[in-house]
């Protein structure tokens, strides 16, 4: 299984160019004395208001995240069911062969187990390959959300006094304790539900022959800084 890669931030420099005048008239009068230099202004501490956000968390908890789950599954229920197919069939074809009878011949049961063998591989590619072009259109989908909720969650932050953020969604986050009410992502979810007008997806009965789908890791797009 191919891991999803996180997105990268490109930064860009401006180069500011100085220019100078040359020639003084020889019959100038002397310059005035220059103005002295305004006192430096000593800066202040401004009071630090922390939050806290599990932001790929948040992200797939707005409606439109589930959206966008339900459609990437939906466009990728036809090849699980014929992966399904195929992982029944060499299951059958293992049970054929534990129950055949002990005069089966040596050829026969060599013949059996090429025959599993060359079905099992074919069934392991094919459930790698829909695994990674399920990943693949998942992460797409959710990344346009990210960029959309980031904003949300710059403006709720900027809206409350917070003046820092730090995301704690992530399985290397070096927060190891914090109040509960600094974490403001269910907040930041309800505020991005209101702006984006999309309602809750209806919920689905649990199908009794349901399988674990492959899971993948959403893009952490985040607002650029300030």
């Amino acid at each position: 299984m191919n891991r999803t890669q996180s997105l990268v931030s490109a930064f860009g420099a401006g180069i500011v160019a100085l220019s100078t005048l040359s020639g003084v008239a020889q019959t100038a009068p002397a310059p005035a004395p220059a103005a002295a230099a305004p006192a430096a202004v000593a800066p202040q501490a401004i009071p630090a208001k922390i939050a806290l956000i599990a932001f790929e968390q948040a992200v797939v908890a707005t409606n439109e995240g589930q959206r966008s789950v339900l459609e990437v599954q939906k466009k990728y229920e036809p090849k699980k069911a014929q992966i399904d197919t195929q992982s029944g069939e060499v299951e059958s074809l293992k049970k054929q062969l534990q129950a055949a009878p002990a005069t089966m011949t040596d050829e026969d049961r060599q013949s059996r187990l090429r025959t599993i063998d060359t079905k099992e591989k074919q069934l392991n590619r094919d459930a790698e390959d829909a695994t990674n072009a399920y990943n693949t259109d998942l992460q797409e989908a959710l990344s346009k959300v990210a960029q959309k909720v980031s904003v949300t969650m710059r403006d709720y932050c900027q809206k409350n006094g917070y003046t820092l953020l730090l995301d704690v969604g992530g399985q290397q986050s070096n927060v190891l304790w914090a109040n509960q009410g600094t974490d403001v992502s269910q907040a930041v979810v309800q505020a991005y539900n209101t702006t984006s007008g999309v309602a809750a997806p209806a919920p689905s009965a649990p199908s009794a022959t349901a399988t674990p789908r492959p899971r993948a890791t959403t893009p952490a797009a985040r607002p650029a800084a300030k």
